[in-house]
């Protein structure tokens, strides 16, 4: 598999693209970044495992930093030094997989009780 070097994008191109598409992330030092905040150990241990399972099965892999109640996740396209639309691409994934609250849809699925014991993420309101 041979990967073709994807053209960066400069930082006012991310900002814009950032703001309209992912505007719970932010540009900081070269990488799109986005904390989650989440209720203890093991919800932070969930959101690792999630992210790993999309970045392995996307084969782009992000930075992750993590402490009991965050997570940090950081993308840049190392091959290009920058930020790529692959970056853009697994980011939308993260945040459609970690951000997603099936009891706002409507479909039948109840979603995280709001009882503080089954806490799971801290959502944006």
């Amino acid at each position: 598999m041979t990967e073709r070097r994807e053209a960066k994008m400069d930082d006012a191109a991310v900002e814009a693209r950032l703001k309209a598409e992912l505007p719970t992330w932010r540009l900081e030092d070269g990488w799109i970044r986005r904390t989650y905040k989440t209720s203890g150990w093991k919800s932070t241990l969930m959101v690792i495992n999630t992210v790993g399972h999309l970045a392995e099965a996307a084969w782009h892999h992000p930075d992750i930093t993590a402490s009991y109640a965050w997570v940090e996740v950081r993308l840049m396209n190392h091959a290009a030094k920058g930020i790529t639309d692959k970056d853009f691409a697994l980011a939308k994934k993260i945040e459609e997989v970690v951000s997603w609250q099936p009891g706002l849809e409507g479909q039948g699925l109840e979603g995280t009780p709001t009882d503080p014991r089954f806490a799971y993420i801290k959502y944006e309101k």
